[in-house]
């Protein structure tokens, strides 16, 4: 392996695997959107990526010791299947759960009043559709790290010791409901169609597997567009001045445009997690939320310490102070 990584395909390999898989990714979900049987075939899509990208984090990992088993697989596919794909047969995966809400809800949701360019080629309405559809994500993420009530379900996603394709959609069912309204429901009222939602569903299905991949892989001008597996460590770092950044789901646009987009010249963070704690089993991990003591748990300090005032974080490297005070300086 070490003569592997010291070979010239390498660091080839490096460039390549991120836009190469994505590209991959995005021609096969056309040809499924084509079939008769869209969400079907797209899964198959998905799943073929999804080993794809874990023959590569053994080939390549970027962090070795996160390829040791951490006892949450089980946990995190079935957040995966339940929480983030809501009720779907056991072959759906959670990613697509967006596109089959689109499927259902846009032909009744459609807006009595036609904003939409659907004149325009479906690339362009699909990027339009992109950048609205990720303004309410950013906001949606970006709430979840500013306020206590929204956090002790965001919270989960945070609580990994590692990064890897398995624990992409380990999302509590509110935080994905929270994100899934806040990002389709002004696309409805524009009236795009739904091919529309379709193309925004596969980019963040297949952006968010390779966000989260142990690979080594090197994206570079890519960083200043899309969210990447290096964008998205420092968004998971334990440091609270690089955790709250990097908000885009898909898009670092609205991080462009908010300041709280970072992208430090060094490695980038593989000291992530929360120090609250979170439920050891599934059920207990969606419960917690909702009860007092297992609210307590996730924010990780004492019932009298939540009401004291909350001493911002030093402001990180290019980000103002006003971006930095977050629920996870009163988690941290």
């Amino acid at each position: 392996m070490t003569g592997f990584r010291n070979s010239f395909l390498y660091p080839l390999l490096s460039w390549l695997i991120w836009p190469g898989v994505f590209c991959a990714g995005l021609t096969g979900a056309y040809f499924a959107f084509q079939s008769s049987a869209p969400l079907l075939w797209f899964n198959v899509v998905y799943f073929s990526v999804v080993a794809i990208i874990a023959l590569f984090e053994r080939l390549m990992p970027y962090e070795k010791t996160w390829l040791a088993r951490d006892g949450e697989t089980f946990n995190d596919i079935a957040h995966t299947l339940f929480n983030k794909g809501g009720v779907q047969i056991a072959a759906a995966i959670g990613a697509t759960f967006p596109i089959a809400v689109a499927s259902f809800a846009q032909p009744v949701l459609v807006s009595p009043v036609h904003f939409w360019p659907d004149h325009w080629p479906m690339v362009f309405q699909a990027i339009l559709g992109l950048i609205i559809a990720e303004f309410g994500l950013y906001f949606a993420h970006r709430l979840a790290h500013e306020h206590l009530s929204l956090w002790r379900f965001h919270a989960l996603h945070h609580s990994v010791q590692r990064l890897w394709v398995v624990n992409t959609g380990r999302f509590h069912f509110m935080d994905s409901l929270i994100k899934i309204g806040l990002s389709q429901i002004p696309l409805y009222l524009l009236g795009a169609p739904l091919p529309v939602f379709l193309w925004i569903g596969a980019v963040t299905a297949f952006v968010g597997l390779l966000t989260h991949c142990n690979i080594d892989v090197r994206t570079g001008p890519l960083d200043w567009i899309l969210s990447t597996p290096r964008l998205h460590r420092w968004h998971h770092s334990r440091v609270l001045a690089e955790g709250n950044t990097n908000y885009g789901e898909n898009l670092v646009l609205w991080d462009q445009v908010f300041g709280t987009y970072f992208n430090p010249p060094r490695p980038s963070s593989t000291d992530i997690g929360i120090t609250g704690r979170v439920a050891s089993s599934f059920w207990g991990q969606v419960v917690q939320p909702f009860s007092k003591q297992g609210y307590r748990q996730i924010i990780g300090r004492k019932p009298k310490e939540l009401d004291q005032p909350v001493v911002p974080a030093a402001p990180a490297e290019g980000l103002p102070p006003m971006m930095m005070p977050s629920v996870r300086t009163r988690a941290d």
